[in-house]
């Protein structure tokens, strides 16, 4: 039976406060939830969203990186960073709710940034934004790939844990790295890139013969994780196919895939998180319908 999607609200902006008067984001590929704050990253964006998902005010939109994009779809597409990462990392030096680590996914060159954003005791931004060249950790990720593509990451254990999204190029695959080792080079304590621990490879089924692929992740409390995926009719990285289908699954502490459900009605889930609410799982979740001129979604599903 599959799980059931309800919208809750569409990710719309204020005209003013967007550097080409859009009045929405329409590409949200990562999600992070603070208290009633929903951070949210958008690929085609150059900011971090935050919002309220009780509220139908406008998102909010934090600068993470300098200049603006092209109005035209693909030029923006050739241009942009493609943050298709969000994570919540754990308190640092200064930064005692933690910090908001953003990821391009390193599919092409200029997709090898990222940006990391401090947070107080409340979880509201702390300090300026610091811009990060993602090279020492992809590059030898690149070697093992035939295309990189990275679309989550969650703090699992001890380790990070970055999400692969598997296409007719590669497999699925979570990548781990003692996070040990990403905070001093996060830090700049460590003279180069963190060491991959482990890789992981995992086949996640598949609708109409197109296989699904990671999209998000997040932790459970029992150790394991949440993830989204979905089954897009694209030969690589770089170009968007037609979706045939999104699911939600879950992956035991042990590393097994315990599930794989459908959503229904179908969107193109790039963003989730889950909180335990009277011995249910809430999830909640971002869209991208890949198409500019509509806006991306927040919706929730109950397991």
């Amino acid at each position: 039976m599959p799980l059931t999607y309800a919208e809750v609200r569409k990710l719309t902006l204020d005209p003013a406060t967007h550097p080409r008067g859009r009045p929405f984001l329409s590409a949200a590929s990562g999600l992070v939830r603070m208290g009633r704050r929903h951070y949210v990253v958008a690929d085609d964006e150059q900011h971090l969203g935050v919002f309220d998902a009780a509220s139908p005010g406008p998102v909010q939109l934090i600068r993470l990186f300098d200049g603006d994009l092209p109005e035209s779809a693909k030029k923006r597409k050739a241009k942009k960073a493609d943050l298709e990462t969000l994570v919540l990392l754990p308190p640092l030096p200064r930064c005692p709710g933690g910090a908001l680590l953003a990821l391009g996914s390193g599919s092409r060159p200029n997709r090898m940034r990222g940006a990391l954003l401090g947070l107080d005791a409340a979880g509201a931004p702390l300090g300026p934004v610091r811009v990060l060249d993602l090279e020492p950790l992809y590059e030898p990720l690149g070697k093992r790939f035939d295309e990189l593509n990275i679309e989550g990451a969650v703090i699992s254990g001890d380790d990070l844990m970055l999400l692969q999204r598997g296409s007719k190029g590669g497999p699925n695959a979570t990548l781990r790295f003692a996070w040990s080792d990403v905070e001093a080079w996060l830090l700049g304590e460590a003279s180069s890139g963190p060491k991959l621990r482990a890789v992981r490879e995992y086949d996640l089924g598949e609708v109409d013969g197109v296989a699904f692929g990671f999209t998000d992740a997040t932790a459970l409390p029992d150790g394991g994780w949440l993830f989204s995926a979905v089954a897009e009719a694209t030969d690589n990285s770089y170009d968007d196919g037609s979706c045939s289908g999104a699911a939600i699954g879950v992956i035991g502490p042990d590393g097994a895939l315990r599930a794989v459900q459908d959503l229904a009605p179908r969107r193109k889930v790039e963003g989730v998180d889950a909180r335990q609410v009277q011995g249910k799982l809430v999830i909640g979740m971002v869209t991208d319908a890949d198409d500019p001129e509509q806006p991306a979604e927040y919706g929730t599903a109950t397991l």
